[in-house]
């Protein structure tokens, strides 16, 4: 789409470049910022040019560059990733859970997908699952973390403060060996995600299971081990911002996400009882 209001870009180069000028917006895939009408926007200032680095391997665990694209996450997940990590085995169903395109995926980026903050947005169901945190850079040249579950605060709306900029998402090391698991559905074959659930099982038994894309914002969901149907149940369902739009009514989402934590956890049983056999 044309943007007919933007007037300037800039590329930048330094930390200095993001301070914002009245109609200026930072852009990095622009995957949503070029598809419809921004008639608030006169500017684009491209992150993509402050070369971050895509993926980092830490003593904390895996930094991802807020700039870093899905398909670029993907590739390295499924190719270069240390072996033992094997809780991003998550991302492959997230992105196919954004119901995009391989060419979206080669432009959208992660950290725009939770900048974005919808509902749906599936690199935030990943990042929630495996407690990332978010690193914030602050207008007045500091930084804050804040866990990306914390960081969406309502669908298409985040804590981010006027002219801060994410600038990496830092997966810990604990949660990187989990094993892990998503199951999402939709109204239509090819509609977006009406609910979307994913869980974590951790070595130790304790297990964290994530809702969203039924509800306005991430509800993570934390046991000290495995919980029963009727614990996991009462815990779904006990999230009270499941909401109504076209896509499904928030009876129907509060029902299949219900139904859809249980798979995710008969899975890991099963798993578990093919593994002592």
């Amino acid at each position: 789409m044309d943007i007919t209001t933007v007037t300037s870009y800039r590329a930048a180069r330094t930390r200095a470049d993001l301070a914002l000028t009245p109609g200026e917006v930072v852009i990095a895939g622009g995957t949503w910022l070029m598809s419809e009408p921004q008639p608030a926007t006169t500017g684009f200032v491209d992150l993509t040019t402050l070369d971050w680095p895509d993926l980092e391997v830490t003593p904390q665990g895996l930094r991802i560059g807020a700039t870093c694209t899905i398909a670029r996450l993907l590739e390295w997940a499924e190719n270069d990733a240390p072996a033992p990590w094997t809780s991003l085995a998550l991302a492959r169903p997230a992105a196919d859970a954004l119901l995009a395109s391989f060419k979206i995926w080669n432009t959208a980026t992660v950290g725009g997908n939770v900048c974005q903050a919808f509902a749906a947005g599936a690199m935030i169901a990943m990042l929630s699952t495996l407690d990332a945190v978010a690193l914030v850079w602050t207008p007045d040249g500091g930084e804050r973390r804040i866990a990306v579950a914390d960081l969406v605060v309502d669908n298409q709306e985040t804590s981010l403060a006027p002219g801060e900029v994410l600038r990496a998402l830092d997966i810990p090391t604990h949660a990187l060996s989990s094993r892990v698991g998503l199951q999402k559905i939709a109204l239509a074959e090819l509609g977006r995600s009406g609910a979307v659930v994913t869980a974590r099982l951790d070595a130790d038994g304790a297990a964290v299971f994530v809702v969203t894309a039924a509800v306005r914002r991430p509800r993570v969901l934390r046991f000290s081990r495995m919980p029963g149907a009727g614990e996991l149940r009462d815990a779904v369902a006990r999230a009270t911002d499941f909401y109504t739009d076209p896509l499904g009514s928030a009876d129907w989402r509060r029902g299949v996400s219900v139904v859809l934590a249980e798979r995710l956890r008969q899975g890991f049983l099963r798993e578990a009882r093919e593994g002592t056999a």
